[in-house]
Protein backbone atom coordinates (compact mmCIF):
# COMPACT_ATOMS: atom_id res chain seq x y z
CA UNK A 1 0.00 0.00 0.00
CA UNK A 2 1.62 3.17 -1.30
CA UNK A 3 2.33 5.86 2.07
CA UNK A 4 1.40 9.03 0.09
CA UNK A 5 2.20 11.43 3.24
CA UNK A 6 5.75 9.99 3.26
CA UNK A 7 5.36 10.15 -0.83
CA UNK A 8 4.58 13.77 -1.37
CA UNK A 9 7.41 14.74 0.85
CA UNK A 10 9.70 12.54 -0.65
CA UNK A 11 8.65 13.91 -4.00
CA UNK A 12 8.47 18.09 -3.00
CA UNK A 13 12.65 17.61 -1.82
CA UNK A 14 13.01 15.52 -4.97
CA UNK A 15 11.78 18.43 -7.30
CA UNK A 16 13.76 20.90 -5.48
CA UNK A 17 17.13 18.92 -5.87
CA UNK A 18 16.07 19.00 -9.34
CA UNK A 19 15.72 22.27 -9.92
CA UNK A 20 18.80 23.27 -7.95
CA UNK A 21 20.91 20.99 -10.46
CA UNK A 22 19.56 22.68 -13.56
CA UNK A 23 20.20 26.22 -11.90
CA UNK A 24 23.63 24.68 -11.07
CA UNK A 25 24.42 25.60 -14.76
CA UNK A 26 24.61 29.30 -14.32
CA UNK A 27 26.38 28.93 -10.66
CA UNK A 28 29.97 29.87 -11.05
CA UNK A 29 29.63 30.64 -14.41
CA UNK A 30 32.59 29.06 -16.81
CA UNK A 31 32.38 27.78 -20.60
CA UNK A 32 30.54 24.10 -20.01
CA UNK A 33 32.17 23.66 -23.61
CA UNK A 34 35.34 22.71 -21.95
CA UNK A 35 36.29 19.93 -20.50
CA UNK A 36 37.76 21.22 -17.27
CA UNK A 37 34.86 23.50 -16.26
CA UNK A 38 32.26 20.69 -17.32
CA UNK A 39 33.92 18.07 -15.38
CA UNK A 40 36.00 19.40 -12.77
CA UNK A 41 33.90 22.70 -12.12
CA UNK A 42 36.69 24.68 -13.63
CA UNK A 43 39.15 23.72 -10.41
CA UNK A 44 37.38 26.65 -8.56
CA UNK A 45 36.01 25.17 -5.65
CA UNK A 46 36.81 26.40 -1.97
CA UNK A 47 36.90 24.96 1.44
CA UNK A 48 33.23 24.99 2.26
CA UNK A 49 32.21 23.91 -1.13
CA UNK A 50 34.90 21.02 -1.27
CA UNK A 51 33.96 19.82 1.77
CA UNK A 52 30.40 19.33 1.24
CA UNK A 53 31.27 17.93 -2.38
CA UNK A 54 33.50 14.84 -0.58
CA UNK A 55 31.59 14.48 2.18
CA UNK A 56 28.49 13.46 -0.54
CA UNK A 57 30.81 12.35 -3.10
CA UNK A 58 31.88 9.55 -0.57
CA UNK A 59 29.08 9.15 2.02
CA UNK A 60 27.13 7.68 -0.12
CA UNK A 61 22.91 6.87 -0.04
CA UNK A 62 24.72 3.06 0.06
CA UNK A 63 26.02 3.77 3.53
CA UNK A 64 23.13 5.05 4.90
CA UNK A 65 21.45 1.66 3.99
CA UNK A 66 24.58 -1.06 3.73
CA UNK A 67 26.44 0.28 7.34
CA UNK A 68 23.29 -0.30 9.47
CA UNK A 69 22.70 -2.88 7.29
CA UNK A 70 25.66 -5.24 8.63
CA UNK A 71 25.28 -4.01 12.08
CA UNK A 72 21.74 -5.36 11.89
CA UNK A 73 23.01 -8.71 10.35
CA UNK A 74 26.34 -9.29 11.17
CA UNK A 75 27.38 -7.20 14.86
CA UNK A 76 30.15 -5.43 15.56
CA UNK A 77 32.16 -7.00 12.68
CA UNK A 78 30.27 -4.31 10.27
CA UNK A 79 31.94 -0.89 12.37
CA UNK A 80 34.66 -1.55 10.04
CA UNK A 81 33.66 1.65 7.97
CA UNK A 82 33.75 3.82 11.01
CA UNK A 83 38.19 3.56 11.40
CA UNK A 84 38.57 2.81 7.78
CA UNK A 85 37.28 7.04 6.91
CA UNK A 86 39.42 7.47 9.55
CA UNK A 87 42.38 6.16 8.41
CA UNK A 88 42.03 7.33 5.38
CA UNK A 89 42.63 10.94 5.69
CA UNK A 90 45.75 11.15 6.99
CA UNK A 91 46.55 9.22 3.91
CA UNK A 92 44.87 11.61 1.88
CA UNK A 93 47.01 14.30 3.76
CA UNK A 94 49.87 13.00 2.40
CA UNK A 95 49.12 12.65 -1.38
CA UNK A 96 46.24 14.15 -2.58
CA UNK A 97 47.78 17.73 -1.86
CA UNK A 98 50.41 16.81 -4.62
CA UNK A 99 48.53 15.07 -6.92
CA UNK A 100 46.62 18.19 -7.19
CA UNK A 101 49.57 20.62 -7.62
CA UNK A 102 50.99 18.55 -10.64
CA UNK A 103 47.45 18.37 -11.82
CA UNK A 104 47.00 21.58 -12.08
CA UNK A 105 50.33 22.45 -13.47
CA UNK A 106 49.90 20.37 -16.26
CA UNK A 107 46.28 20.61 -16.81
CA UNK A 108 45.62 17.21 -15.63
CA UNK A 109 41.91 16.19 -15.40
CA UNK A 110 42.25 12.19 -14.09
CA UNK A 111 44.86 9.79 -12.40
CA UNK A 112 45.70 8.35 -15.89
CA UNK A 113 46.27 11.65 -17.36
CA UNK A 114 49.17 11.97 -14.55
CA UNK A 115 50.49 7.95 -14.56
CA UNK A 116 49.99 9.03 -18.37
CA UNK A 117 52.98 12.17 -17.96
CA UNK A 118 54.81 10.43 -15.16
CA UNK A 119 55.71 7.22 -16.71
CA UNK A 120 55.38 8.11 -20.42
CA UNK A 121 53.47 4.65 -20.42
CA UNK A 122 49.83 4.95 -22.31
CA UNK A 123 49.54 1.50 -21.56
CA UNK A 124 49.68 2.03 -17.81
CA UNK A 125 47.34 4.86 -18.27
CA UNK A 126 45.13 2.76 -19.88
CA UNK A 127 44.66 -0.17 -17.29
CA UNK A 128 44.58 2.57 -14.89
CA UNK A 129 41.90 4.00 -16.95
CA UNK A 130 39.90 1.04 -17.38
CA UNK A 131 40.04 -0.14 -13.52
CA UNK A 132 38.82 3.06 -12.78
CA UNK A 133 35.75 2.35 -15.03
CA UNK A 134 35.11 -1.20 -14.10
CA UNK A 135 35.33 -0.56 -10.36
CA UNK A 136 32.81 2.47 -10.73
CA UNK A 137 29.94 1.19 -12.65
CA UNK A 138 28.78 -1.22 -9.86
CA UNK A 139 29.15 1.88 -7.17
CA UNK A 140 26.93 3.42 -9.68
CA UNK A 141 24.71 0.92 -9.63
CA UNK A 142 24.15 -0.05 -5.86
CA UNK A 143 23.00 4.19 -5.26
CA UNK A 144 19.82 2.96 -7.20
CA UNK A 145 19.68 0.07 -4.86
CA UNK A 146 19.88 2.68 -1.67
CA UNK A 147 16.76 4.50 -4.07
CA UNK A 148 14.77 1.06 -4.57
CA UNK A 149 14.88 0.30 -0.60
CA UNK A 150 13.24 3.67 -0.05
CA UNK A 151 10.84 2.86 -2.67
CA UNK A 152 9.62 -0.02 -1.41
CA UNK A 153 9.26 1.00 1.86
CA UNK A 154 7.04 3.64 0.57
CA UNK A 155 5.23 0.96 -1.10
CA UNK A 156 6.30 1.43 -4.52
CA UNK A 157 7.87 -1.56 -6.90
CA UNK A 158 8.65 -1.82 -10.41
CA UNK A 159 11.44 -0.35 -12.15
CA UNK A 160 9.44 2.59 -14.06
CA UNK A 161 10.58 5.41 -10.58
CA UNK A 162 14.16 3.76 -10.56
CA UNK A 163 14.20 5.22 -14.75
CA UNK A 164 12.42 8.80 -14.37
CA UNK A 165 15.01 9.11 -11.35
CA UNK A 166 17.75 8.72 -13.62
CA UNK A 167 16.68 10.34 -16.64
CA UNK A 168 16.63 13.35 -14.64
CA UNK A 169 19.88 13.13 -12.71
CA UNK A 170 21.19 12.66 -16.09
CA UNK A 171 19.21 15.41 -17.52
CA UNK A 172 20.70 18.64 -15.29
CA UNK A 173 24.62 16.18 -14.77
CA UNK A 174 24.39 16.84 -18.66
CA UNK A 175 24.08 20.02 -18.78
CA UNK A 176 25.58 21.51 -15.34
CA UNK A 177 28.58 18.92 -14.96
CA UNK A 178 30.54 18.80 -11.40
CA UNK A 179 28.34 22.02 -10.16
CA UNK A 180 25.13 19.95 -9.62
CA UNK A 181 25.98 17.75 -7.59
CA UNK A 182 28.42 19.96 -5.74
CA UNK A 183 25.41 22.65 -5.64
CA UNK A 184 22.87 19.69 -4.29
CA UNK A 185 25.59 18.25 -1.58
CA UNK A 186 24.86 21.21 0.20
CA UNK A 187 21.15 20.47 0.51
CA UNK A 188 21.40 16.92 0.70
CA UNK A 189 24.22 17.12 3.78
CA UNK A 190 21.80 19.15 5.30
CA UNK A 191 19.00 17.38 5.25
CA UNK A 192 21.01 14.10 6.29
CA UNK A 193 22.44 15.66 9.20
CA UNK A 194 19.34 16.72 10.17
CA UNK A 195 17.53 13.21 10.23
CA UNK A 196 20.72 11.76 11.78
CA UNK A 197 20.57 14.08 14.61
CA UNK A 198 16.79 13.24 14.84
CA UNK A 199 16.89 9.61 14.69
CA UNK A 200 19.57 8.92 17.40
CA UNK A 201 17.34 11.09 19.66
CA UNK A 202 13.61 9.96 18.96
CA UNK A 203 14.65 6.14 18.61
CA UNK A 204 16.12 5.53 21.55
CA UNK A 205 13.33 7.74 23.28
CA UNK A 206 10.70 5.33 21.33
CA UNK A 207 12.65 1.68 22.86
CA UNK A 208 12.60 3.48 26.22
CA UNK A 209 9.09 4.39 25.89
CA UNK A 210 8.02 1.03 24.81
CA UNK A 211 10.73 -1.47 25.76
CA UNK A 212 11.67 0.13 29.02
CA UNK A 213 14.75 0.71 30.49
CA UNK A 214 17.58 3.18 29.81
CA UNK A 215 19.81 0.12 28.92
CA UNK A 216 17.23 -1.27 25.94
CA UNK A 217 18.96 -0.98 23.34
CA UNK A 218 22.10 -2.81 24.64
CA UNK A 219 20.20 -5.89 26.16
CA UNK A 220 17.72 -6.08 23.66
CA UNK A 221 20.39 -6.49 21.06
CA UNK A 222 21.96 -9.25 23.09
CA UNK A 223 18.25 -10.82 22.94
CA UNK A 224 17.98 -10.60 19.30
CA UNK A 225 21.37 -12.10 18.92
CA UNK A 226 21.19 -14.81 21.14
CA UNK A 227 20.57 -17.40 18.44
CA UNK A 228 23.11 -16.30 16.26
CA UNK A 229 25.79 -17.52 16.54
CA UNK A 230 27.96 -15.08 13.92
CA UNK A 231 26.24 -11.97 14.92
CA UNK A 232 28.11 -10.65 18.24
CA UNK A 233 27.74 -7.18 20.20
CA UNK A 234 31.66 -7.40 20.62
CA UNK A 235 34.27 -8.40 17.64
CA UNK A 236 35.22 -11.99 18.03
CA UNK A 237 38.82 -12.54 18.28
CA UNK A 238 38.41 -14.53 15.21
CA UNK A 239 37.64 -11.73 13.27
CA UNK A 240 40.56 -9.33 14.37
CA UNK A 241 42.52 -9.47 11.30
CA UNK A 242 39.82 -9.67 9.10
CA UNK A 243 38.81 -6.52 10.68
CA UNK A 244 41.80 -4.75 11.00
CA UNK A 245 42.41 -5.44 7.05
CA UNK A 246 39.35 -4.47 6.08
CA UNK A 247 39.48 -1.24 7.70
CA UNK A 248 42.77 -0.58 6.08
CA UNK A 249 42.15 -2.11 2.43
CA UNK A 250 39.29 0.03 2.55
CA UNK A 251 40.81 3.47 3.97
CA UNK A 252 43.88 3.17 1.32
CA UNK A 253 41.47 2.02 -1.58
CA UNK A 254 38.97 5.09 -0.96
CA UNK A 255 40.69 7.59 -3.14
CA UNK A 256 41.76 5.67 -5.55
CA UNK A 257 38.18 5.61 -6.84
CA UNK A 258 37.51 8.33 -9.70
CA UNK A 259 34.67 10.23 -8.18
CA UNK A 260 37.07 10.71 -5.23
CA UNK A 261 39.85 12.25 -7.47
CA UNK A 262 37.23 14.00 -9.01
CA UNK A 263 36.49 15.94 -5.89
CA UNK A 264 40.01 16.54 -5.07
CA UNK A 265 41.23 17.91 -8.26
CA UNK A 266 38.04 20.15 -8.77
CA UNK A 267 39.37 22.18 -5.17
CA UNK A 268 41.22 25.75 -6.05
CA UNK A 269 44.32 24.71 -4.37
CA UNK A 270 46.29 22.32 -2.04
CA UNK A 271 45.64 24.01 1.18
CA UNK A 272 41.66 23.28 0.38
CA UNK A 273 42.15 19.28 0.04
CA UNK A 274 44.52 19.64 3.46
CA UNK A 275 41.92 21.48 5.11
CA UNK A 276 39.71 19.00 4.34
CA UNK A 277 41.70 16.15 5.06
CA UNK A 278 41.68 17.81 8.47
CA UNK A 279 37.98 18.65 8.68
CA UNK A 280 36.16 15.46 7.18
CA UNK A 281 36.61 13.16 9.99
CA UNK A 282 33.39 15.06 11.19
CA UNK A 283 31.58 12.80 9.12
CA UNK A 284 33.08 10.06 10.82
CA UNK A 285 31.34 10.97 13.22
CA UNK A 286 27.70 10.59 11.88
CA UNK A 287 28.90 7.67 10.17
CA UNK A 288 29.23 5.86 13.96
CA UNK A 289 25.84 7.04 14.45
CA UNK A 290 24.72 6.04 11.59
CA UNK A 291 26.03 2.62 12.27
CA UNK A 292 24.04 2.74 15.66
CA UNK A 293 20.25 2.59 13.44
CA UNK A 294 21.24 -1.53 12.95
CA UNK A 295 21.07 -1.64 16.62
CA UNK A 296 18.44 0.16 17.07
CA UNK A 297 16.24 -1.38 13.94
CA UNK A 298 17.04 -4.75 15.63
CA UNK A 299 15.60 -3.76 19.06
CA UNK A 300 12.45 -2.15 17.55
CA UNK A 301 11.99 -5.53 15.64
CA UNK A 302 12.11 -4.32 12.00
CA UNK A 303 11.30 -7.24 9.44
CA UNK A 304 13.65 -7.73 6.35
CA UNK A 305 12.35 -6.84 3.42
CA UNK A 306 12.74 -9.35 0.48
CA UNK A 307 15.22 -8.87 -1.98
CA UNK A 308 16.82 -6.24 0.02
CA UNK A 309 17.17 -8.25 3.42
CA UNK A 310 18.99 -6.31 6.07
CA UNK A 311 19.41 -3.44 3.81
CA UNK A 312 15.84 -2.65 4.54
CA UNK A 313 16.94 -2.34 8.78
CA UNK A 314 17.07 1.50 8.37
CA UNK A 315 14.25 1.87 5.96
CA UNK A 316 11.91 -0.06 8.47
CA UNK A 317 13.07 1.65 11.34
CA UNK A 318 11.74 4.94 9.92
CA UNK A 319 8.70 3.62 8.97
CA UNK A 320 8.09 2.08 12.69
CA UNK A 321 9.64 4.93 14.94
CA UNK A 322 8.72 8.50 13.03
CA UNK A 323 5.40 9.83 11.71
CA UNK A 324 4.93 9.47 7.90
CA UNK A 325 5.46 12.56 6.66
CA UNK A 326 9.50 12.22 8.62
CA UNK A 327 9.59 9.09 7.05
CA UNK A 328 9.12 10.79 3.91
CA UNK A 329 11.74 13.14 4.96
CA UNK A 330 14.55 10.56 5.69
CA UNK A 331 13.91 8.75 2.55
CA UNK A 332 14.52 11.60 0.36
CA UNK A 333 17.78 11.95 2.57
CA UNK A 334 18.62 8.77 1.49
CA UNK A 335 17.57 8.98 -2.47
CA UNK A 336 19.44 12.51 -2.45
CA UNK A 337 22.18 10.93 -0.96
CA UNK A 338 22.58 8.60 -3.83
CA UNK A 339 22.21 11.08 -6.65
CA UNK A 340 25.13 13.34 -5.69
CA UNK A 341 27.39 10.31 -5.89
CA UNK A 342 25.87 8.75 -8.69
CA UNK A 343 26.22 12.42 -10.33
CA UNK A 344 30.44 12.60 -9.36
CA UNK A 345 31.03 8.90 -10.45
CA UNK A 346 29.37 8.96 -13.99
CA UNK A 347 31.28 12.33 -14.50
CA UNK A 348 34.31 10.84 -13.29
CA UNK A 349 34.23 7.66 -15.18
CA UNK A 350 32.93 10.16 -18.34
CA UNK A 351 36.45 12.23 -17.70
CA UNK A 352 38.18 9.14 -17.43
CA UNK A 353 36.68 7.62 -20.92
CA UNK A 354 37.63 10.77 -22.69
CA UNK A 355 40.78 12.10 -21.64
CA UNK A 356 42.54 8.28 -21.73
CA UNK A 357 40.19 6.34 -23.79
CA UNK A 358 38.84 8.64 -26.42
CA UNK A 359 41.41 11.01 -27.11
CA UNK A 360 44.71 9.06 -26.25
CA UNK A 361 43.47 6.38 -28.85
CA UNK A 362 40.48 7.09 -31.30
CA UNK A 363 41.03 10.84 -31.96
CA UNK A 364 44.07 12.67 -30.62
CA UNK A 365 43.21 15.87 -32.08
CA UNK A 366 39.98 16.22 -30.49
CA UNK A 367 38.94 20.00 -29.82
CA UNK A 368 37.82 21.27 -26.25
CA UNK A 369 34.20 21.13 -27.70
CA UNK A 370 34.84 17.99 -29.01
CA UNK A 371 36.25 16.50 -25.49
CA UNK A 372 33.41 17.69 -23.64
CA UNK A 373 30.76 16.80 -25.77
CA UNK A 374 31.81 12.95 -25.58
CA UNK A 375 31.83 13.61 -21.74
CA UNK A 376 28.59 14.57 -21.71
CA UNK A 377 27.58 11.38 -23.83
CA UNK A 378 29.30 9.01 -21.58
CA UNK A 379 28.25 10.21 -18.68
CA UNK A 380 24.62 9.16 -19.87
CA UNK A 381 26.34 5.51 -20.88
CA UNK A 382 28.04 5.32 -17.78
CA UNK A 383 24.39 5.91 -15.79
CA UNK A 384 22.02 3.56 -17.86
CA UNK A 385 24.98 0.94 -17.98
CA UNK A 386 24.58 0.94 -13.90
CA UNK A 387 20.66 1.71 -14.12
CA UNK A 388 21.33 -2.00 -16.69
CA UNK A 389 22.87 -3.56 -13.54
CA UNK A 390 19.76 -2.98 -11.63
CA UNK A 391 17.24 -4.10 -13.76
CA UNK A 392 18.96 -7.18 -15.32
CA UNK A 393 20.88 -8.20 -12.69
CA UNK A 394 19.73 -9.55 -8.92
CA UNK A 395 20.36 -7.04 -6.00
CA UNK A 396 22.98 -9.94 -4.82
CA UNK A 397 24.91 -9.86 -7.66
CA UNK A 398 25.40 -6.38 -8.20
CA UNK A 399 26.57 -6.40 -4.14
CA UNK A 400 29.13 -8.71 -5.17
CA UNK A 401 30.54 -6.88 -8.49
CA UNK A 402 30.70 -3.84 -5.71
CA UNK A 403 32.79 -5.95 -3.83
CA UNK A 404 35.07 -6.90 -6.63
CA UNK A 405 35.08 -2.98 -7.51
CA UNK A 406 36.95 -2.41 -3.69
CA UNK A 407 39.57 -5.34 -4.52
CA UNK A 408 39.99 -3.85 -8.24
CA UNK A 409 40.87 -0.35 -7.59
CA UNK A 410 43.15 -1.25 -4.49
CA UNK A 411 45.56 -2.12 -7.08
CA UNK A 412 46.31 0.99 -8.95
CA UNK A 413 47.77 2.33 -5.16
CA UNK A 414 50.95 1.75 -6.54
CA UNK A 415 51.01 3.45 -10.19
CA UNK A 416 49.46 6.36 -8.35
CA UNK A 417 50.47 6.75 -4.69
CA UNK A 418 53.90 5.75 -5.52
CA UNK A 419 54.42 7.82 -8.49
CA UNK A 420 53.70 11.46 -6.32
CA UNK A 421 56.67 10.41 -4.59
CA UNK A 422 59.38 8.53 -6.55
CA UNK A 423 59.95 7.44 -10.07
CA UNK A 424 61.90 4.67 -9.02
CA UNK A 425 59.27 2.23 -10.32
CA UNK A 426 59.69 1.02 -14.00
CA UNK A 427 56.59 1.54 -15.99
CA UNK A 428 56.16 -2.53 -17.06
CA UNK A 429 57.00 -3.41 -12.95
CA UNK A 430 54.14 -1.83 -11.96
CA UNK A 431 52.13 -2.78 -15.31
CA UNK A 432 53.08 -6.57 -14.47
CA UNK A 433 52.57 -5.35 -10.55
CA UNK A 434 48.58 -4.88 -11.57
CA UNK A 435 48.24 -7.58 -13.70
CA UNK A 436 49.21 -9.76 -10.59
CA UNK A 437 47.38 -7.81 -8.29
CA UNK A 438 44.08 -8.03 -10.06
CA UNK A 439 44.27 -11.49 -10.71
CA UNK A 440 45.35 -12.65 -7.16
CA UNK A 441 42.26 -10.61 -5.66
CA UNK A 442 40.00 -11.84 -8.12
CA UNK A 443 40.84 -15.47 -7.85
CA UNK A 444 40.76 -15.30 -3.47
CA UNK A 445 37.01 -13.26 -4.00
CA UNK A 446 36.15 -16.10 -6.41
CA UNK A 447 38.02 -19.38 -4.05
CA UNK A 448 36.51 -18.41 -0.80
CA UNK A 449 33.00 -18.87 -1.77
CA UNK A 450 31.47 -21.62 -0.24
CA UNK A 451 29.86 -24.62 -2.86
CA UNK A 452 27.11 -23.55 -1.20
CA UNK A 453 27.11 -19.66 -2.27
CA UNK A 454 28.01 -17.52 -5.00
CA UNK A 455 30.92 -17.21 -6.73
CA UNK A 456 32.67 -13.90 -5.65
CA UNK A 457 30.24 -13.57 -2.82
CA UNK A 458 32.78 -12.52 -0.66
CA UNK A 459 35.88 -9.97 -0.44
CA UNK A 460 37.85 -11.66 2.39
CA UNK A 461 40.26 -14.46 1.95
CA UNK A 462 41.39 -17.35 4.25
CA UNK A 463 45.45 -17.05 3.56
CA UNK A 464 47.24 -20.20 5.34
CA UNK A 465 50.93 -19.68 5.94
CA UNK A 466 53.08 -21.08 8.40
CA UNK A 467 50.70 -23.48 9.45
CA UNK A 468 48.60 -20.51 10.39
CA UNK A 469 45.28 -18.87 9.11
CA UNK A 470 45.28 -15.66 8.37
CA UNK A 471 41.74 -14.34 7.41
CA UNK A 472 41.74 -10.93 6.00
CA UNK A 473 40.57 -8.16 2.88
CA UNK A 474 41.21 -9.87 -0.12
CA UNK A 475 42.05 -6.81 -1.70
CA UNK A 476 44.76 -5.47 0.89
CA UNK A 477 46.77 -9.32 -0.05
CA UNK A 478 46.23 -8.76 -3.44
CA UNK A 479 47.97 -5.25 -3.00
CA UNK A 480 50.93 -7.06 -1.22
CA UNK A 481 51.14 -9.11 -4.28
CA UNK A 482 50.94 -6.39 -6.26
CA UNK A 483 53.93 -4.31 -4.76
CA UNK A 484 56.22 -7.49 -4.70
CA UNK A 485 55.84 -7.92 -8.23
CA UNK A 486 56.14 -4.29 -9.14
CA UNK A 487 59.44 -3.72 -6.83
CA UNK A 488 60.95 -7.23 -8.18
CA UNK A 489 60.62 -6.56 -11.95
CA UNK A 490 61.63 -2.72 -11.61
CA UNK A 491 64.61 -4.01 -9.89
CA UNK A 492 65.32 -6.31 -13.29
CA UNK A 493 64.03 -3.56 -15.87
CA UNK A 494 65.95 -1.21 -14.23
CA UNK A 495 69.19 -3.37 -13.76
CA UNK A 496 68.91 -4.05 -17.40
CA UNK A 497 68.10 -0.43 -18.61
CA UNK A 498 65.22 -1.34 -20.21
CA UNK A 499 63.26 2.25 -21.55
CA UNK A 500 61.79 3.78 -18.77
CA UNK A 501 59.43 6.28 -20.93
CA UNK A 502 59.63 10.25 -20.29
CA UNK A 503 58.79 11.98 -17.27
CA UNK A 504 56.37 15.29 -18.33
CA UNK A 505 56.55 16.48 -14.85
CA UNK A 506 59.57 17.76 -12.84
CA UNK A 507 60.34 17.91 -8.81
CA UNK A 508 59.04 21.48 -8.71
CA UNK A 509 55.35 20.58 -9.84
CA UNK A 510 54.20 18.39 -6.59
CA UNK A 511 54.74 21.36 -4.69
CA UNK A 512 51.73 23.91 -4.96
CA UNK A 513 53.22 27.71 -5.75
CA UNK A 514 53.09 29.86 -3.00
CA UNK A 515 50.45 32.08 -4.67
CA UNK A 516 47.17 30.17 -5.70
CA UNK A 517 44.28 30.49 -7.38
CA UNK A 518 41.65 31.69 -4.54
CA UNK A 519 37.69 31.54 -5.28
CA UNK A 520 35.67 32.78 -2.42
CA UNK A 521 33.36 30.18 -1.28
Amino acid sequence: MLNWTALTVFIILFAIVTVIGFIAARWRRGDLNVLHEWGLGGRRFGTIVTWFLLGGDLYTAYTFIAVPAAVFGIGAYGFFAVPYTIIAYPLVFMFMPRLWAVARKHGYVTASDFIRGRYGSGTLALVVALTGILATMPYIALQLVGIQVVLAAMGITGDWPLVIAFVILAAYTYFSGLRAPALIALVKDAIIWVTVIVAVIAVPMYISAHHGGSGSIVDGYKVMFASVPSAKLLLSPKLYTTFSTLALGSAMALFMYPHAVTGVLASNSGRVVKRNAAMLPAYSFMLGLIALLGFMALVVGVTPLKPYGAQFAVPGLFLKVFPSWFAGFGFAAIAIGALVPASIMSIAAANLFTRNIYKEYIRKNASDREESATAKLASLVVKFGALAFIVFLPVAQSITLQLLGGVWILQIFPALVFGLFTRWFHRWGLLLGWLAGMVTGTYMSYIQSSPTTPHFASATYSLHIFGQVIPGYAALYAFIVNVVVAVVFSLIFNTIKSTRGEDATQKADYVEEEVAVTVAN
